[in-house]
């Protein structure tokens, strides 16, 4: 039975560009880069390469890009970096952060931090209007994802660095902005400078890289504390033996993401389009979470009424198709997305939530076998519910 994957917000395949990268580098780019002999002198030289054409894409400083081995690892380093040396004080995140950034939020509220959620609508988009109330000479840092990882909706990144920067002007304060743009780096415009932006994760998994390597974009000027010591590398702000054949793999995958990305973004908003109008069309009682506009062309969430999403995952994993609930990190606990409950969702429909996210390799006929395993997988599960009134 042929397999179809609908899971690429989770992660996606290996690149074959990146791949036969990859495994060239794993042969031959072993060496430490912290060593002095060729073999390391190598390793340094492609680790510098790497980091000069990261800075190219974001249009910032080499000396401003922080390799690290995943976006949940950039997101706790900006956190705990920036707090470790300070008083608590206040830090404001978005309802809708991924549990990385959340749990991590929670962890420094137990540290006596003042930890505000910036609440969204039911789109999914966070309140501007709540934000410029929150924001005080006390605040340290505003956090707010790009795109989210279960709605794809777009945040409103450039009208929030705005608020900031202005804010500190009028303030004489130096609140920071934080993004992270997992969802977003490689698929969909960044401007680094222009929004105002301090700090930005990104991550090579999400963009048909290997896993294992991620970036933390820091502005010079911003201080924070290592969550790793030892030999001092990344500017002693990372040290560990540095993957160098991962981060080459990241290169790879970001340069083939920049030079598709107007291409994907077009080929995957028409499927995307087509899907939503097929699903609300063709399924009584489907609901598209979020909206069409300011969404990512790759990522959508519906609910049906009447169904458990974790059921309507595996039956449609039964008939060949890999879908999740939500967070890859979070799916596997049965609870409501905390994401949907934000968006004023009742538990009901937020249990019967499905996420699907499209990637390279899918065609039109995918999408359309899909439906019609979808439409049946519904009303299978349907006539079992104890949420619906069989006649």
């Amino acid at each position: 039975m042929k397999k179809i994957y609908l899971d690429y917000a989770a992660s996606t395949p290996l690149d074959p560009k990146v791949l036969k990268v990859l495994n060239r580098s794993l042969k031959r780019d072993f060496g430490n880069s912290m060593s002095l002999h060729s073999f390391g002198k190598e390793a340094a030289l492609i680790l510098e390469q790497s980091r000069q054409t990261f800075a190219h894409l974001l249009k910032v400083k080499p000396e401003e890009i922080i390799f690290t081995s995943s976006a949940s690892e950039s997101n706790n380093f900006v956190l705990k970096g920036l707090t470790d040396q300070r008083e608590p004080n206040e830090i404001i995140i978005s309802a809708i952060e991924h549990p990385c950034l959340k749990e991590t939020a929670a962890y420094l509220s137990k540290k006596g931090w003042q930890i505000y959620y910036l609440p969204v609508n039911k789109n999914g988009i966070v309140k501007l209007n709540v934000l410029k109330k929150l924001l005080t000479p006390k605040t340290l840092l505003v956090s707010v994802m790009h795109i989210n990882n279960e709605t794809g909706m777009i945040q409103p990144i450039d009208q929030i660095g705005k608020m900031i920067h202005q804010y500190n002007l009028k303030h004489k304060t130096k609140i920071l902005f934080h993004t992270d743009a997992s969802q977003s780096f490689g698929k969909i415009p960044i401007k680094i400078k222009n929004w105002h932006i301090d700090l930005l994760t990104a991550s090579s998994h999400k963009i048909y890289g290997p896993k294992g390597a991620g970036l933390l974009y820091i502005k010079s000027g911003i201080e924070l504390t290592p969550l790793i010591h030892g030999g001092g590398q990344e500017f002693n702000l990372r040290s560990s033996t540095v993957n160098v054949p991962a981060i080459l793999g990241f290169r790879e995958a970001a340069e083939v993401a920049f030079k598709r990305m107007r291409k994907d973004h077009l080929y995957f908003k028409k499927l995307k389009d087509w899907l939503v109008k097929e699903i609300l069309k063709t399924i009584p009682q489907s609901y598209l979470n979020g909206a069409f506009l300011n969404s990512s062309p790759y990522i959508m969430n519906f609910s049906f009424k009447g169904i458990e999403g974790e059921a309507l995952v595996g039956l449609l994993d039964y008939y060949g198709f890999a879908l999740s609930t939500g967070s890859a990190c979070s799916s596997s606990k049965l609870v409501p997305s905390y994401v949907l409950m934000a968006m004023g969702l009742k538990r009901e429909r937020a249990h019967s939530s499905l996420r699907i996210s499209l990637g390279r390799g899918l065609k039109k006929e995918d999408l359309k076998d899909f439906v019609k395993k979808l439409k049946l997988a519904v009303k299978r599960l349907r006539t079992i519910s104890p949420l619906i009134k069989n006649k």
